[in-house]
């Protein structure tokens, strides 16, 4: 047990590796509009991932509905987003079946979805902006 869960350890994101994926997204600002300890990143002013700081045992990304079934069927590290939308928001756990590459997917889905969602004068001035 010892051992898979140091492999397991391995193969997750940390809170500084999750923190600094997303704040590389173009645009992406961080902050704290709930509490102290439930750090959101948005871009644009639109949410596309957040997470507890104090407890990094998972964290919530916005997907397509179908897929996010999908990911649920597949992964045990994938459940229905926690206090969120359930049809568009998963919740993914590190340390699971959820590898840091399918990871950052997710992330990068999560971030593409609310950019696509944007009004076409902000998804303008975001390009402008890369």
């Amino acid at each position: 047990m010892y051992i898979y869960r140091l492999i397991e350890r391995t193969l997750a994101l940390d809170i500084i590796e999750f923190r600094d994926y997303c704040l590389s997204k173009n645009g992406t600002t961080e902050e704290f509009p709930f509490d102290n300890k439930t750090l959101v990143f948005k871009v644009m002013g639109k949410m596309f991932s957040l997470c507890n700081v104090d407890n990094f045992k998972s964290y919530n990304l916005k997907c397509d509905p179908e897929r996010a079934i999908e990911l649920r069927e597949e992964f045990d590290g994938i459940r229905v987003g926690f206090h969120m939308s359930k049809k568009h928001w998963n919740t993914i756990d590190v340390f699971s079946d959820v590898d840091d590459k399918l990871a950052i997917k997710l992330i990068d889905h999560s971030y593409d979805l609310v950019v696509k969602g944007l009004k076409k004068a902000d998804r303008e001035k975001l390009l402008e902006n890369a």
